[in-house]
């Protein structure tokens, strides 16, 4: 491998998918690289990826360098924090693990190559009933310190989003949610559901066409067009106030409320939406299982758990629906289409007079032609 390319370095891999350009070179430090984290770079067009950590350290099978690896993007990692050093647009050159500034050898990593990636991924296999039982502990442990504080003593802000007795649609930014969230369009256009981001989905219900009614985050994984969409904005705070994403609501000039409540945003968005008196409420995208919340850096799933306990059969989670079924296309489908189609032209045609003196001019011609 022997490729050339400026360089758009940054330690979060969320802040660089937002500016980095097609053909560019994303220099990241993201030990166990999230799937998320991984499509993100693919849809920005990178041409390949340095990370400065082990892409898999090995105590999870995570899938973000099998993504880059479908995708056909080069990845180089465990090359050290000193190529973080490495400014926006300066060019390096890459030759099989081995990267040059200036005709400079600054860096030497691992190229990840499928033989590479199938052996990391069975090591994993090896740790993931020790991560399991840590998994499992932690979530107890915090699900016996959180559950007044999530299950009776929350604390609503007063918002404008009228939820009473309608279907609420809240989407994450998770695996396959851009997939599943495509997959309920139709249910999207007919039932017309509130629809509750929690951060970057918002970008993704933009790029479907549709606009959020509500945005509730952290507000660091969502662009700024998502956030002058006119949506209300709900900050996702510590139990104790504090909230960073307000920093950048007040650069921007924005109005906003703030939600104080352990947990992620996305356990935030259900409890509002299920105290607000929502019909049904249906999750895109959203963290349910251990390797999920080990990609998004939490070692345990407490607050989700007493979450879905507590909403109940109110909550449908689509996540993974876009692989349920995928319909086939029959070629005796296609020809019943065809033929239904060519009905009305034949009927028109007879019809017409000016059409049928086409026809006949038509296959006066051919008849010349066969005979010459």
């Amino acid at each position: 491998m022997h490729l050339k390319g400026k360089v758009c370095v940054d330690r979060k891999t969320k802040n660089l998918t937002k500016r980095i350009q097609p053909g560019e070179i994303a220099v990241i430090y993201h030990p166990d690289l999230d799937e998320v984290a991984a499509q993100a770079l693919v849809e920005a067009k990178v041409k390949a990826v340095i990370n400065a950590g082990l892409s898999i350290s090995g105590k999870y099978p995570n899938q973000g360098p099998a993504v880059l690896l479908k995708a056909g993007i080069p990845l180089i990692d465990n090359v050290g924090v000193n190529i973080m050093e490495l400014k926006d647009g300066q060019v390096v050159f890459i030759k099989e693990n081995k990267i040059y500034l200036d005709n400079r050898l600054i860096g030497t990593g691992q190229k990840m190559t499928t033989e590479r990636l199938k052996n990391l991924l069975m090591e994993t296999q090896k740790n993931l009933g020790k991560e399991l039982n840590k998994f499992v502990n932690n979530t107890l442990t915090y699900a016996l310190k959180e559950k007044e504080l999530i299950l009776n003593n929350v604390s609503y802000p007063k918002i404008k989003t009228i939820f009473k007795g309608k279907h609420v649609v809240i989407v994450v930014r998770g695996q396959s949610y851009k997939e599943d969230l495509l997959a309920i369009k139709p249910y999207l256009n007919e039932v017309k559901p509130v629809l509750v981001a929690v951060d970057g989905g918002a970008d993704a219900l933009l790029e479907l066409g549709y606009k959020p009614d509500l945005i509730l985050g952290d507000m660091d994984s969502i662009s700024d067009r998502a956030l002058r969409c006119n949506a209300e904005l709900l900050v996702h705070a510590y139990i104790n106030g504090k909230a960073p994403g307000i920093e950048r609501l007040k650069k921007l000039g924005l109005d906003y409320l703030i939600f104080p409540i352990p947990g992620t945003s996305e356990d935030a968005a259900m409890l509002l939406a299920h105290a607000k008196g929502a019909e049904l409420i249906v999750a895109v995208g959203t963290h349910s299982n251990m390797i999920d919340f080990l990609e998004k850096g939490r070692a345990g799933m407490a607050s989700t758990v007493l979450v879905r306990i507590k909403v109940g059969s109110k909550l449908i989670d689509a996540k993974g629906v876009s692989k349920l079924y995928r319909p086939k296309v029959y070629v005796g489908h296609l020809a019943q289409v065809l033929i239904a189609g060519l009905i009305p032209i034949f009927i028109v045609s007879s019809i017409s007079p000016i059409l049928n003196q086409f026809w006949r001019i038509l296959i006066l011609k051919l008849r010349l032609l066969i005979r010459v």
